[in-house]
């Protein structure tokens, strides 16, 4: 039988799709507001895997990555993806989102993202929130699964979460 362990802080990250800088900025200051400084912040990469955004946001969407330098109880994944859904509401022009907002976390070994949408690969956690495990380590990088988003199997952010993986290296306790 295994032992019960206190499960180990992990780094939290969220991604960002939008297309005005402005709307990315508030959404990021609602965020510091909460969980502290940022300590890493991506390039914009273009978001072009997909349109599902296409009909409520427009063309020409972006993506950004962030982690903050708090780490945090993986445990708080679904209070913190309730919280960005509300912001994501906050900041909506009649009725349709500016911003999407997904957060998540990195540990050692894989990248979660939270979800309200359930699925054959995805776990429940709480108060209608899901996880996935969207990428994995081996060797030297994250690695995509079968089911792994296709902007999530990009060299770029591939390189983004290697990146963030060095920084909770180095912070991890």
């Amino acid at each position: 039988m295994g032992k019960v362990k206190r499960v180990k802080p992990v780094k939290l990250i969220t991604g960002f799709i939008f297309k005005n800088e402005a709307d990315l900025e508030k959404a990021q200051a609602a965020l510091i507001s909460r969980f502290g400084r940022i300590d890493f912040i991506s390039e914009i990469i273009p978001f072009d895997q997909t349109d599902y955004y296409k009909a409520e946001m427009g063309l020409g969407l972006k993506r950004v990555f962030l982690s903050f330098h708090k780490l945090i109880n993986p445990s708080r994944l679904p209070a913190i993806k309730r919280l960005t859904n509300n912001i994501e509401v906050k900041f909506s022009l009649r009725g349709n989102r500016l911003i999407n907002i997904d957060p998540g976390y990195l540990d050692l070994a894989k990248v979660v993202l939270a979800s309200t949408k359930d699925y054959c690969h995805r776990v429940y956690l709480d108060k209608g929130v899901f996880a996935e495990i969207t990428l994995f380590f081996r060797g030297d990088s994250f690695r995509p699964w079968e089911w792994t988003y296709p902007d999530y199997r990009k060299t770029e952010y591939i390189a983004v979460f290697n990146k963030i993986r060095e920084l909770y290296l180095g912070r991890r306790i």
